[in-house]
């Protein structure tokens, strides 16, 4: 384990009255009107208030906005991203196979223009994201119960297209975190975290069709509203599947861990889900730094001892985009997953062979 990331491990009896991490119920503002945070801290649904007019950017790039949704059923990933990055902004739409590393298609579409395309101000309520964009059509529409996913554009001259559905279980929660940023409180790190659900739908690309089954396809839906420093390096991993009970019941189980962004004094962004419902649980870690051994097997472990597994990956999705002046260098590591979870009521789950991914950033933008 790193020194700098180094944690002191408490047991599981101790961490919650132990714990500084500051969880919010009510709607909150998320900035005072200087620009300054308001709330520091993380809540099992976004009860932050966001005003993008009150957010103090030091440049024009420091202010970003994303809804970036991932489906996979342990063979292939679909990729969704949209993002307003101040000046302009990007949306694209990937197929990548996980276990031949194969990109079916990839279209990635940069726009210029200031406040082009704005995602939604909360993810986690009704609400509709449409939009076009020269050639890229998008529909996004958000109920109680679902929700339900169009995209549409034109990729190396053939018509590239989805379209999901996406179930939101009654009672659904999701992590949400404000992470503040040392020395400046006026930089922010705020996300949604939505997983564990179940997903249909399919994806054409000219003659080639894939279909996604609720049986085996879940969705992650990762929405951002930040405003950060130029340079950042986080670790972020995730991963859904059905458990079965001794008594044959089926469960929906997942996981949300993320760590090194900002200050995680107020709260961290790492959680069990089951059934529906947010287990918090500690701070994470890696105990030895991959960097240059990726490939390798990774031990995570939490503070309280309620996350113990180890991932062997089996497929590195690299990605390096340098532009000189802005860089994102990424291992997302896909891989087996097993080891064993504790719940909120000292319930233990042993977790074999979950199919799942954990990725190392360094990011310059």
């Amino acid at each position: 384990m790193s020194e700098e990331m180094k944690r002191t491990y408490i047991p599981f009896k101790d961490w919650k009255e132990k714990s500084k991490q500051i969880e919010y119920t009510e709607p909150t503002p998320l900035l005072n009107p200087d620009g300054t945070l308001n709330a520091k801290g993380w809540a099992r649904h976004n009860v932050f208030e966001y005003n993008r007019d009150l957010v103090k950017r030091e440049r024009f790039i420091s202010q970003k906005e994303w809804d970036y949704y991932t489906v996979t059923d342990g063979k292939k990933q679909l990729l969704i991203s949209f993002a307003n990055v101040g000046i302009g902004g990007f949306m694209g739409l990937r197929l990548l196979d996980l276990e031949t590393g194969e990109v079916t298609a990839d279209s990635f579409q940069i726009f210029a223009g200031r406040n082009r395309c704005v995602p939604l101000n909360r993810v986690d309520a009704p609400g509709r994201f449409k939009n076009k964009v020269g050639k890229t059509e998008f529909d996004f529409n958000t109920t109680e119960t679902s929700r339900t996913a169009f995209f549409k554009t034109v990729h190396k001259g053939k018509n590239l297209e989805c379209f999901l559905t996406m179930d939101i279980p009654e009672g659904l929660e999701n992590i949400t975190t404000v992470l503040p940023f040392e020395n400046d409180n006026t930089k922010f790190f705020m996300t949604t975290k939505q997983n564990c659900m179940p997903t249909e739908g399919v994806f054409r690309f000219g003659d080639y069709t894939y279909e996604f089954s609720k049986e085996t396809a879940f969705c992650s839906l990762d929405w951002g509203k930040v405003n950060t420093p130029r340079k950042m390096v986080w670790y972020w991993g995730s991963g859904a599947t059905y458990l079965t009970d001794e008594d044959g019941k089926k469960h929906i189980f997942g996981f949300e861990i993320t760590w090194a962004i900002g200050d995680e004094s107020y709260a961290t962004e790492t959680c069990l889900f089951y059934d529906g419902k947010v287990h918090k649980i500690g701070a994470v870690d890696v105990e030895k730094f991959p960097k240059g051994r990726f490939m390798e097997e990774w031990k995570i472990i939490s503070e309280d001892g309620r996350f113990e597994m180890t991932m062997k990956p089996t497929f590195d999705n690299r990605s390096d985009l340098n532009l000189k002046i802005a860089r994102m260098n990424c291992h997302q590591l896909y891989g087996k997953w097993n080891g064993r979870v504790i719940l909120d009521d000292g319930k233990v789950l042993e977790i074999k062979d979950l199919f799942a991914f954990c990725e190392y950033v360094e990011n310059k933008w």
